[in-house]
């Protein structure tokens, strides 16, 4: 379907990308195939010549290219306001291919100090293992940013909000800083999602999620979206073919079906969770609540700056008390499950004791007096209560 480029964010999150399949009249199937048959030896050569020139809507085998993968990944170029998208096989192999596709032996990399301990494995160990160095630093402080850039640094990757501090970066103060270097800024937006902040818009590069979470919103799929100009893309496509990440076309359409209802889940989302940070913030038991949208966040002005009023569904908190009350807490929870992963339409707490006893918490779109209530049981739990 042919949606205007100035079309706003829901009609898009909606449309972009889709259309009915021309034989059948369905609805964006699942073209649930490995490979493509071709009407002539001619007709085959073109088309495999044109996808592995990754020309869009040529299509021979899946792992290169897939309609409804194809779909998807219009549609979150449209959402990032890109130029280009490309779907992996998870949020993790978007994180390394689009690394794979900037850096290689004898090259420098500066990543974020606070990130998802997996990135963390890949940066501080597969990368190193490849003869790549990287340099983790508060990407938070800029000038730390700059002291830390090399003649041979080829990339600076980070968080837009890290994993699990909540610390939150200045994209743009990036971007300049970056601007006269050529080295591209590759920014994690899987916890903001791009409803409530395009870091395209504000000077990065490439961004990247774990469409797992909240562009999928459902906790039923699993993976990854870069998005960026074409040339860049086209560069992560060759990686991501030549190592096998492609996703499954089920999945893309099930992050496809997710999309379509973004901008109402992280209404929501920011909703409750802005709510239940100051309920938390406010408790006698929780010492520190981190979450973006309080005005006591170190970060908040430069979110206001950049998202608005709206900050998304993650905070994190820790509790007097240690890992007794940590564990307690948790337990006595009942609307949250005990989970990893985040962006679910319901809430999922995650306990850290290796992160200082840190509670994670992706907060869902249940009603929030419910949530409010559910976590004022836990806290009140005598355990709980009697640390303070």
């Amino acid at each position: 379907m042919n949606v205007p480029d100035d079309a706003g964010f829901a009609t898009r999150s909606i449309h972009s990308g889709e259309s009915a399949d021309p034989s059948t009249g369905a609805h964006t199937p699942i073209y649930q195939t490995a490979t493509f048959a071709f009407a002539s030896a001619e007709q085959k050569e073109a088309v495999v010549d044109a996808a592995m020139a990754w020309e869009p809507a040529s299509f021979f085998y899946t792992r290169t290219g897939n309609p409804t993968t194809d779909a998807l990944e219009r549609k979150l170029a449209s959402l990032e306001g890109a130029e280009s998208a490309v779907v992996s096989a998870s949020g993790m192999a978007a994180v390394a291919n689009t690394l794979f596709s900037l850096l290689k032996a004898g090259d420098h990399c500066v990543a974020s100090k606070d990130v998802f301990i997996i990135t963390r494995f890949l940066l501080d160990d597969v990368l190193g293992r490849r003869g790549i160095d990287v340099t983790r630093v508060d990407v938070t402080d800029v000038d730390a940013v700059r002291s830390s850039l090399r003649e041979n640094t080829k990339a600076v990757f980070i968080e837009s909000l890290s994993n699990p501090h909540m610390d939150f970066a200045d994209i743009p103060a990036l971007a300049e800083l970056l601007s006269s270097s050529g080295i591209p800024l590759i920014v994690d937006n899987t916890f903001v999602s791009p409803y409530l902040l395009r870091p395209l818009e504000h000077g990065a590069d490439l961004v990247l999620h774990s469409a797992t979470k909240y562009l999928s919103g459902h906790g039923d799929t699993v993976a990854g979206v870069v998005a960026g100009d074409k040339k860049r893309i086209d560069a992560i496509r060759y990686e991501l073919d030549a190592l096998g990440s492609a996703p499954s076309p089920f999945n893309s359409w099930l992050v496809l079906r997710g999309v379509r209802t973004l901008p109402l889940r992280m209404e929501a989302h920011s909703r409750n969770a802005q709510a239940l940070a100051e309920y938390l913030d406010a408790r006698d038991e929780v010492e520190a609540v981190h979450y973006i949208g309080l005005p006591s966040h170190p970060h908040h002005e430069v979110a206001m700056r950049l998202m608005g009023s709206r900050f998304g569904g993650m905070l994190s908190m820790k509790l007097h008390g240690g890992a007794e009350a940590m564990n307690t807490f948790v337990n006595a929870v009942r609307l949250g499950a005990i989970a990893v992963s985040l962006g679910d339409l319901r809430t999922l707490v995650y306990p850290m004791p290796k992160r200082d006893n840190l509670i994670r918490v992706s907060v869902g779109c249940e009603d929030i007096e419910d949530l409010i209530a559910d976590f004022e049981q836990a806290l009140s739990h005598p355990k709980v209560h009697a640390a303070v």
